[in-house]
């Protein structure tokens, strides 16, 4: 699963998840002919990254080549069941990617375009995202 070697701080503040604004970095195809891209807020975890990733790659039985845009890079800290008030915060628990609105997740290549489509169609079921296909042009 996916998350930082090392981190400057171990928990972080965290931040509105509410959203504001539109992406303005990642937003465009750079690597690949196909893909994924949000269209909506949202925190996604290490987990249902590699959901999707592991949906691509079954989907294309190990052909073409997958790019995956979003790293979790976000602790998202809990407390353990039944802990009183006080104490501090919790241990870190996840690492989320926070995605906004025209953010690329994923991209594809070495395929055709209906397997592609259909590849990151399956991966969009396994994101807390509305998504959508793109193809480079």
């Amino acid at each position: 699963m996916l998350m930082p070697k090392k981190v400057k701080h171990r928990k972080w503040h965290k931040g509105r998840k509410r959203g504001k604004g539109l992406a303005t970095r990642g937003t465009e195809l750079s690597f690949g002919s196909y893909g994924l891209k949000s269209l909506d807020h949202a925190w996604i975890t290490a987990r249902q990254i590699e959901a999707a990733r592991r949906s691509i790659t079954n989907f294309l039985k190990r052909g073409g080549k997958v790019w995956i845009r979003i790293f979790p890079d976000k602790p998202i800290t809990k407390k353990g069941a039944e802990v009183p008030m006080g104490g501090g915060k919790g241990s870190p628990e996840y690492y989320v990617a926070v995605v906004k609105p025209g953010t690329v997740l994923f991209e594809l290549e070495g395929v055709s375009e209906e397997k592609a489509k259909e590849a990151l169609n399956l991966a969009s079921y396994k994101l807390p995202v509305k998504t959508k296909f793109l193809v480079n042009k």
